[in-house]
């Protein structure tokens, strides 16, 4: 299992904001947790489960194990993950 994080490319007023996703939640927030993320940034209501982070925030996720990931990659691992969580809902 692991976290991911995409290319910053995402405007966010002077910052430049990249995507962090990971195989389980439990990954994601342990990773928030660690590189100081506050669980209100978590965007649970998007059409995936992600944190924007900063750039200064990725490099600190990339030098505790984050996978960096291209654009395309994240969407295969998007889907995956996706896929899985629709498995484990007790809503089946």
């Amino acid at each position: 299992m692991a976290v991911y994080v995409d290319k910053p490319r995402n405007p966010y007023g002077r910052m430049l904001m990249c995507h962090m996703v990971a195989d389980t939640l439990e990954e994601l927030h342990e990773m928030a947790d660690r590189i100081g993320v506050a669980r209100r940034w978590f965007q649970a209501n998007a059409s995936h489960p992600h944190y924007d982070i900063c750039k200064a925030k990725r490099a600190i996720a990339l030098s505790l194990g984050a996978v960096e990931v291209g654009r395309r990659e994240l969407a295969a691992i998007l889907r995956r993950t996706r896929h899985l969580r629709a498995q484990a809902s007790p809503l089946r």
